[in-house]
């Protein structure tokens, strides 16, 4: 299909989907802000309210886990009812939400907003996921899901710093009024793009027992359980890492915010500047050699922070992190969208939900392992993710570009 083909097929010339990619790109950058804002501002927050760091660190997955399984609600919602209507109503949740955050007053207050709010801002990613699976042929998606989960670590690497920086400024509660301000603003801008939003995306229909069974398709592949098995299991390996990447600091460098936002600063950087050429790769040379790669890069990151090194290095090693991150879930996620068919909204809500599930529970095993010390839980955490990375070389190898048309068949063989 040629470009004035897709375009006529999705019924939106290129300037129009290339700035609603751009504003979805904008959305997926607030949301992902905010979430990676917490973690590293975890040590001031326990200090603010005189609670040990393990019981602050429940606000992760308090709004991990909970944005996780509402995201299956929003994809079955917008299937049926329309993604502009979902998505706007999320991202007006996210904002509001936000705002009344600040009124928390104890630790316990904060987790209830935190959960509400990732029930609330859960429908703006995997939405805007599935309009970019619906925008762009599979042939083409690498790039724009590249600047997606480049902005998602964009907000990671802005958000981790800036948190930590910020919080002395402006305290915490001015970071959650930056945040709801924002949201409010895209909402706005975004509102101009309603009628394009809903005429490229069909409303799907079925009973529940329709909506089961597709659950069941999409992971009684074996394609699909690989890809949203590696989804589960490496979001609980970066959460449970970075998560605690703070702490982890503050203790062995006895860093403060400023310190901890300065080490910080190398994670996402790599998203954010290279998402769209990683995407370009991936579909030039295949998902196939790059996932095992990123993987192997998460698992390194992870090993080095058992050594000694110097503070200064810190940063680089965040960067290593982050970068075993931008390789591995993007390329799922692309995996994922031509997976779902008619259902796009169903399969990438599925995808999302594995993804924060994989979030929450990778913070919270991290947690609990921290009694046993921090080198010896990032020992496991390192060892299962270098094992994922040498399975990954024969479960992905069929994730290769398909020949042109004329050559030979599409492959057949993607199970």
């Amino acid at each position: 299909m040629d470009r004035a083909q897709q375009q006529e097929e999705v019924g939106i010339d290129g300037d129009k989907r290339r700035h609603l990619l751009w504003m979805l790109a904008l959305a997926t950058f607030a949301i992902f802000f905010q979430a990676y804002m917490v973690a590293p501002i975890i040590p001031a927050l326990s200090t603010d309210f005189g609670v040990p760091v393990q019981t602050v660190g429940l606000l992760v997955p308090a709004y991990l886990i909970p944005y996780g399984v509402a995201t299956l609600l929003y994809g079955l919602i917008a299937d049926r009812v329309g993604i502009h209507r979902v998505l706007f109503l999320s991202l007006a949740l996210f904002s509001a939400l936000s705002l009344l955050t600040t009124t928390a007053h104890s630790v316990e207050q904060l987790i209830v907003w935190r959960v509400l709010t990732g029930v609330g801002a859960s429908g703006v990613v995997p939405l805007a996921l599935t309009l970019v699976g619906r925008l762009f042929p599979y042939e083409q998606r690498g790039r724009p899901l590249g600047w997606l989960f480049g902005a998602m670590a964009g907000g990671m690497a802005f958000g981790s710093p800036l948190g930590t920086i910020l919080v002395s400024v402006v305290g915490w509660r001015g970071l959650f009024v930056i945040v709801g301000l924002a949201g409010a603003a895209l909402l706005l801008v975004l509102a101009g793009y309603r009628g394009v939003i809903a005429s490229v995306v069909q409303q799907v229909t079925g009973t529940l027992s329709d909506i089961v069974r597709s659950y069941k398709g999409l992971l009684s592949t074996a394609r699909g359980q690989r890809t949203y098995g590696y989804v589960l299991v490496n979001s609980m390996f970066q959460s449970g890492v970075f998560t605690w990447l703070g702490v982890f600091l503050a203790h062995r460098y006895d860093l403060g915010p400023v310190g901890i936002g300065v080490a910080l600063l190398g994670y996402g950087v790599p998203g954010f500047l290279l998402g769209p050429l990683i995407g370009r790769a991936a579909d030039r040379w295949g998902r196939a050699r790059l996932i095992p790669i990123g993987l192997a890069l998460g698992a390194i990151a992870a090993t080095s922070l058992i050594l000694k090194f110097p503070v200064v290095l810190a940063p680089v090693i965040a960067m290593t992190l982050s970068l075993g991150y931008d390789m591995t879930q993007p390329l799922f996620g692309g995996i994922v969208t031509a997976l779902g068919g008619k259902r796009a909204g169903q399969a990438m809500g599925l995808n999302v939900f594995t993804l924060f599930i994989g979030f929450g529970l990778g913070s919270l095993a991290f947690g609990a392992l921290l009694r046993v010390g921090f080198e010896f839980t990032l020992g496991i955490f390192a060892a299962v993710e270098f094992g994922l990375a040498l399975l990954s070389l024969g479960l992905f190898r069929a994730e290769v570009p398909k020949p042109a048309p004329g050559i030979q068949p599409a492959d057949a063989g993607r199970g």
